[in-house]
């Protein structure tokens, strides 16, 4: 089933490149999150035949027992959604002998996705284009207003 992904674009500069001239890239419209709850209710309507309590459940019995997986220093496969594994960020010092556990500054969780959130640009994918979401609110405030049209040039965005 073909799904259509609302974008719309921005003029951004290269971090890696600051000198270079800004160029035009595509940005996702998204339509709001999708927590745990909304998640289990969702599973539900797909004909699941666990009631929406017990499916929230085994979905934070996930969360906490997943948490635990990681910091014993185990990756997480969930199959074809993906795999987590925990990563460190620390600073540098100068020598392995300076090193001490003063260095790491962070654990960061990174997630591979599986299969089942892979797609395939031409088979999976519609794109649409639509005026950003800071253009959206100026043409809503200005229609509020009274006003025939909005101005939202402090945006570098087109559309």
């Amino acid at each position: 089933m073909r799904e259509t992904i609302k974008y719309s674009t921005c003029m951004r500069a290269n971090p890696m490149k600051p000198g270079e001239a800004k160029k035009a890239y595509a940005t996702l419209q998204s339509n709001g999150t999708i927590n745990l709850e909304l998640l289990s209710e969702h599973i539900r309507k797909h004909g699941s035949v666990y009631s929406e309590g017990t499916i929230l459940g085994v979905l934070k019995d996930m969360v906490t027992c997943t948490r635990e997986a990681l910091l014993e220093g185990n990756y997480v496969e969930l199959g074809s959604l993906g795999k987590l594994k925990v990563t460190l960020a620390s600073d540098g010092a100068t020598s392995l002998e300076e090193f001490t556990e003063a260095y790491i500054k962070n654990l960061n969780v990174n997630f591979e996705p599986g299969k089942g959130l892979q797609w395939d640009l031409d088979k999976d994918v519609d794109f649409e284009f639509t005026i950003s979401r800071k253009a959206q609110a100026a043409a809503k405030k200005a229609a509020k207003a009274g006003q025939t049209s909005a101005d939202w040039s402090d945006s570098e965005e087109e559309g």
